[in-house]
């Protein structure tokens, strides 16, 4: 599994239109790093944040959380993330989205796409669980859970993957992630 991103992507990075694509379990630190990365960003382009848990709020009722409607909520991010990337904007995404279909979908799709899978061991993720999802999820009191009662489909290609745990820190995932770019 490669863990840097391709010679073409490499030499398209620098200009507008790059889809950062953060993927990971709930509670990886996908938001904090997202979030530090667009800061990064700004300083030399046009870029905007989306975030799983905000675009849910956006889209409503109309997303649940079963596999099949989470597919159809990760292909809705994947197509917006397309849509705004084609008009010279870069889009850092920071959505779960552990979904092969909705990965083959960007990279088929998303000319300038860069997968970075947050990784985390699901025993570290209990122990953080900020949200109670991994301990609801445990107790019974919450279903539609990913890693837990739904399969995680790991990313097969990832072009850059940050392990989060141990010594890994908010800023130095970003300058791994600037790093593997420049």
């Amino acid at each position: 599994m490669p863990n840097l991103i391709g010679k073409d992507i490499r030499t398209n990075i620098v200009s507008k239109g790059t889809v950062f694509w953060l993927t990971g379990l709930s509670g990886s630190g996908k938001t904090a790093i997202g979030k530090a990365l667009t800061e990064k960003l700004q300083n030399s382009d046009a870029v905007i944040f989306l975030d799983g848990d905000r675009l849910r709020e956006v889209y409503g009722n109309m997303l649940g959380y079963s596999k099949a409607e989470r597919r159809n909520a990760s292909l809705y991010y994947a197509r917006l993330c397309k849509m705004i990337s084609v008009q010279g904007i870069n889009v850092v995404c920071a959505t779960i989205s552990m979904i092969h279909q909705t990965q083959e979908w960007n990279r088929n799709n998303i000319e300038k796409y860069l997968e970075i899978y947050v990784r985390v061991p699901i025993e570290e993720l209990i122990l953080r669980d900020n949200k109670q999802i991994y301990s609801r999820a445990k107790s019974g009191k919450l279903t539609n859970v990913v890693g837990m009662d739904i399969e995680a489909e790991e990313p097969q290609f990832p072009d850059l993957i940050i392990d989060n745990y141990g010594n890994m820190t908010v800023n130095k995932a970003v300058n791994r992630i600037l790093e593997t770019l420049y």
